[in-house]
């Protein structure tokens, strides 16, 4: 009888996340019922957002000790009781971390054909591309002549964000943790200048002071906490905030910050403005469109961090909210037909 592997969440951290809070196991694979599909993995996505659903309900339901671990990625259909999807056929949906899933078909999209790799489907074209595209593009804008600022700029979505705004004619300004991240985000993203957070000898605000002296137009924020809070002294009047996610705030103790909202809202008519990537769905053709062509005409690199092997999931994990990632982390379980 065939088998499954299973990564569960074992217990709900309190505080930073470990490996101690997942546990492995390998179950009897079961049978797609009614209006269900089997399904075996192929990549699964990493995203800060990952450890936020530990915390409780977010724009879905908090996780529970004992479950899979949840988590969206790529996978290839194995037996269908859905007229919709053939075997062999390529599907995108939230697998959780585990070797096959049985999944409803509602709840599984089929992964578009495109000229890269099959990781494409998560970052460039999937989760991570569409987030930056639509965060920056459709919440707050961008134009030539602005200083865009962005944290987590060497993660899957801020690395987006800032190449997006450099492609707009926007001043783009990034924000890292340490010295070589910084250079590898001015030099292979072509930022044009990006501030190291972790740097003692040079407090934040100081540093983003000597390079945007006038102030920031656009800020995407991806990190919440005292980030959010110098970024937010730094803004121009009427200027705009999109709010993606908040990684400083999701593994351990979050911090009380920022201070200063509403006032400085009011003060400097600031428009701040949450979103989730399927607030945009009906737009999602325009992000591909210009996603492919500014990565097939060499305008938008596209970096991937890929780890092989499930085992590895909850490895990744942390260290991508340690900030150890360079672009769009994932987790190469299966290939295709294999």
């Amino acid at each position: 009888m065939a088998t499954n592997r299973r990564i569960l969440l074992s217990e709900i951290p309190t505080g930073k996340l470990t490996e101690e809070h997942f546990t492995q196991d390998e179950v009897e694979l079961t049978s797609p019922g009614d209006g269900e599909v089997l399904v075996r993995t192929l990549i699964l996505s990493q995203d800060a957002a990952n450890r936020a659903w530990m915390q409780g309900a977010t724009y879905r339901s908090a996780l529970s000790s004992g479950q899979v671990m949840s988590s969206g990625g790529i996978a290839e259909v194995v037996e269908s009781n859905v007229d919709r999807f053939k075997v062999g056929q390529i599907v995108s949906g939230d697998l959780g971390w585990q070797e096959y899933a049985v999944i409803p078909g509602h709840q599984l999209t089929p992964v578009k054909d495109h000229d890269g790799p099959l990781s494409h489907s998560l970052s460039l074209l999937g989760v991570a591309g569409l987030t930056a595209y639509h965060g920056l593009i459709n919440v707050p804008g961008i134009h030539a002549g602005e200083v865009l600022l962005v944290s987590a700029a060497g993660g899957s979505v801020g690395s987006i964000v800032g190449q997006i705004g450099r492609i707009k004619g926007a001043k783009v300004i990034g924000i890292a943790g340490g010295t070589e991240k910084c250079r590898w985000v001015v030099d292979e993203l072509g930022f044009d200048a990006c501030l190291d957070y972790k740097d003692t000898s040079a407090p934040l605000r100081h540093q983003l002071a000597a390079v945007a002296p006038d102030g920031v137009d656009v800020y995407f924020d991806n990190t919440g906490g005292d980030i959010l809070q110098t970024a937010l002294f730094a803004m121009k009047m009427k200027g705009r905030v999109s709010c993606c996610g908040a990684v400083s705030m999701y593994d351990g103790k979050p911090s009380a910050g920022p201070f200063g909202v509403p006032g400085l809202l009011v003060t400097k008519r600031l428009r701040m403005e949450g979103f989730i990537v399927s607030d945009y769905r009906d737009r999602d053709n325009d992000a591909y469109h210009d996603l492919s062509m500014w990565a097939k005409q060499g305008e938008l690199k596209v970096v991937e961090d890929i780890i092989d092997g499930l085992e590895n999931a909850p490895r990744g994990l942390i260290g991508l909210l340690a900030g150890e990632n360079r672009g769009k982390r994932m987790i190469r379980v299966g290939e295709p037909g294999s």
